[in-house]
């Protein structure tokens, strides 16, 4: 199946990475939370230079640095230099959500016959994991190296809702072509819902680049699920052709997401789930995005039957990010493989519950590259 709240803070400064020999763990301290919890940050790097950022703290990406056509490395993911950007102004950066990434309806699903009641932070609405999701605690690192770094930790019963004791793993592994792997697994003693991604904000121009209207973007997906007024799913899976939702070609964002189209009206722009075309159960593709300026390029491949497309409208100019960085609107965009918004809430939705005895397993791979 693939499937502590805040008080006075006390942070510490993001620490330079010392040098090391390659294959060694590269990690160092990246700051405090308030109850004293030391924060890490973890490098990947391969022999061509890519290099990955990681903090414990949400199990963040901290930054991707990869190549343009001309071999200049940039940083393609938003977010925050410290600790204390992420605890005071983030937006999920680059975070692992849970334990059920994207809305749950007014916070309530049923299961084996009893209704359970989530956080509400969403409007009338559950989201990404609640008030202190997966993306807001300490993740303990069990393994770490050059090329991987694997987080686990303990969701117990009852926290921001769920049943069950959890017991999940998040394991990040950077290949030599340039491939970032995300994998995710998972036990739990009681049926409960789950629905793991990745919430990186990708700007292939570079993190500091501004609007993201001129990437060029392909999804593998023919339909996509409507949206009510709180953008939760209606029900229904609705075809992608003659709509500003069919990306089945590549296509320039901004020539299409302001077009008149009441979907494109509720969420600002691009907030929604794609039902991917798959073929058997391993990993397809799901997305491939294209940068003209600098070449780079990213394709999405995943084990999971849907990938949200967020155009960053949400951003407002109000969060300074890396190198004093204003994200304005729309200065990255979220390609988040998942299982279905509010699959709980709906039969007809591939089934989003994980049981006793069964193992969540699920796979998604971010694969950098150039275009000539």
């Amino acid at each position: 199946m693939f499937r502590t709240l805040l008080g006075g803070l006390l942070i510490a400064a993001a620490v330079a990475l010392p040098q090391r020999q390659p294959g060694t763990t590269a990690r160092a301290p990246f700051g405090t939370m308030p109850d004293g919890t030391m924060v890490e940050v973890f490098t990947l790097t391969n022999k061509s230079g890519m290099e990955v950022r990681l903090i414990s703290y949400g199990a963040i990406i901290q930054s991707i640095r990869v190549p343009d056509r001309a071999g200049r490395f940039a940083d393609v993911v938003i977010g925050h230099d410290a600790l204390e950007g992420y605890l005071t102004r983030s937006r999920f950066f680059g975070a692992v959500v849970g334990r059920y990434g994207n809305r749950i309806a007014k916070g309530r699903f049923t299961l084996d016959g009893r209704e359970y009641t989530l956080a509400v932070n969403n409007g009338p609405n559950h989201l990404h994991g609640g008030v202190v999701g997966f993306d807001k605690v300490v993740w303990p690192v069990t393994s770490a190296t050059s090329s991987q770094v694997v987080f686990s930790r303990l969701s117990p019963d009852g926290e921001e809702g769920y049943p069950g004791n959890l017991r999940v793993t998040v394991t990040y592994a950077l290949s030599e072509d340039n491939a970032l792997s995300v994998r995710y697994s998972a036990t739990t003693d009681t049926a409960t819902p789950l629905n793991l991604t990745q919430h990186s904000y990708f700007n292939l121009a570079g993190q500091d680049a501004g609007d993201i209207g001129g990437h060029v973007l392909t999804l593998n997906a023919g339909a996509f699920t409507p949206v009510d007024a709180t953008q939760i799913p209606i029900g229904t899976v609705t075809p992608v052709a003659g709509t500003p939702f069919d990306f089945r070609k590549p296509a320039v964002i901004g020539e299409r997401i302001d077009a008149d189209h009441p979907q494109l009206k509720i969420g600002g722009g691009f907030d929604h789930n794609f039902v991917l075309e798959r073929r058997g159960a391993g990993l397809s593709l799901a997305a491939r995005l294209l940068e003209p300026k600098s070449g780079r390029t990213l394709e999405v491949q995943t084990t999971e039957p849907g990938i949200q497309f967020y155009s960053g409208n949400k951003l407002d100019g109000s969060i300074t990010g890396k190198g004093g960085t204003v994200y304005g609107r729309r200065s990255g965009l979220c390609l988040e493989t998942q299982h279905f918004p509010d699959s709980p809430n709906h039969a007809n939705f591939p089934s989003a519950i994980l049981r006793p005895g069964q193992k969540y397993e699920s796979m998604t791979v971010f694969r950098f590259g150039v275009q000539r």
